[in-house]
């Protein structure tokens, strides 16, 4: 009964935030059914995405409202949600790289979009708690009692969900949405990333500023954090940009809410503070393309000139004008020198259709497998695609 209940409330909060749109916020997407078959091409276009000469896309697994991803030493793919209240997990045991058993891990959680892998244990962000589920690869079926490391986020819908990652630091990061669109907020955990102790203690805050990034990770030879972040809507179709952020240090302020995309003062609040106290993007995006998932390319099986370049998945615009079109609905590539950007250039497209301007499928995370091939989410067709590189 307890459960059954907690799922109708999780519901009910979804419904209440998903009325107040901004960026990844829009509209849930439409949940698929469970029994779709799990590696059904139905509904899903691969032969309108375009990718470089040499690469090819495929389906590795259906998932409903597939959100951040997990991948386990073992090979065990764990796959968040926003939309529902489940974790699942994913297995290919016969080697053909698409996924021939999905398990329900846990159920009855309020969008439970971020997930982290360490030592055996998955780690389960809901909009206010967090969860470590130990042992987990041998309790695949949700049998263990999860434990709770911490319950004191806020309960905001907005920008509620959370993605998160552990730090070679081996502290866990976890991120707090603005509850807005745009405004100041007393309480300092709000647009900020945060970071903690594995069993939840010492909570600090690491980065000030910070709008609503979905996505972050670090540099595999600095070490240090990269994140995408959600620009604000409502000043137009064309600003303010999204933008793709590096911390240097803890307790830096990237300007939400006063400055966007390092040059642009905010309408509202931007007179309080000049552009020139916060920390500039690393690159700035398009504007609306909604940047979440961001992973370096250390992959030896892409060609050279892909790596360390940090691939993002663009989620995709939803409220530019219809005659201008839609930005994002793709995968992108950023190199960098320096610590900033010195190119942005499309990877994945095809996700969108030009005719209709609809989206089909809209990506949310990705990351590398040992044999160099990506993993990527689409919360919208519910899919993960498998993406590889092959001279044949």
């Amino acid at each position: 009964m307890f459960r059954i209940c907690q799922f109708l409330f999780t519901l009910l909060l979804i419904a209440c935030s998903a009325a107040s749109p901004s960026d990844d916020s829009e509209a849930l997407p439409k949940k698929l059914s469970d029994e779709l078959p799990l590696n059904s091409n139905k509904g899903l276009r691969l032969e309108d995405i375009k990718l470089p000469d040499g690469f090819k896309i495929d389906v590795y697994a259906r998932v409903n409202n597939a959100r951040s991803l997990a991948l386990t030493p073992n090979g065990t793919l764990f796959v968040g949600n926003r939309g529902g209240d489940k974790v699942y997990a994913l297995k290919d045991t016969d080697g053909d790289w698409k996924a021939d058993k999905r398990y329900v891990v846990a159920e009855g959680l309020r969008m439970p979009n971020g997930i982290a892998y360490k030592e055996g244990s998955l780690y389960v962000a809901e909009v206010s708690r967090l969860w470590r589920f130990d042992d987990v690869e041998e309790h695949l079926t949700g049998s263990q009692k999860p434990v709770l490391i911490y319950d004191d986020y806020p309960k905001d819908g907005h920008h509620g969900w959370k993605y998160i990652s552990f730090g070679p630091d081996g502290k866990l990061y976890v991120p707090v949405g603005a509850p807005c669109n745009i405004c100041e907020s007393k309480n300092e955990w709000y647009a900020s990333i945060t970071r903690m102790n594995p069993d939840g203690s010492d909570r600090e805050v690491y980065a000030h500023g910070v709008r609503n990034t979905v996505g972050f990770t670090w540099h595999p030879e600095t070490g240090e954090m990269w994140f995408t972040d959600n620009g604000r809507d409502w000043l137009g179709n064309d600003e303010p940009p999204c933008e793709l952020n590096r911390v240097t240090e803890a307790g830096q302020h990237f300007g939400y809410p006063y400055c966007h995309g390092g040059y642009f003062k905010d309408p509202e609040f931007g007179d309080k503070y000049p552009c020139t106290d916060f920390v500039k993007p690393a690159q700035n995006l398009g504007p609306h393309v909604a940047p979440l998932g961001i992973k370096f390319c250390t992959s030896d099986a892409f060609p050279e000139q892909y790596r360390l370049r940090a691939f993002i998945a663009e989620h995709g615009s939803w409220n530019r004008d219809q005659e201008v079109g839609h930005t994002g609905h793709k995968i992108v590539t950023v190199s960098e020198e320096n610590g900033i950007g010195t190119a942005y250039e499309d990877f994945a497209t095809g996700f969108l259709d030009p005719a209709t301007n609809k989206a089909w499928a809209r990506p949310v995370d990705l990351v590398f497998t040992p044999d160099g091939s990506m993993l990527l989410s689409d919360d919208l067709a519910g899919t993960v695609f498998r993406i590889w590189y092959s001279e044949i």
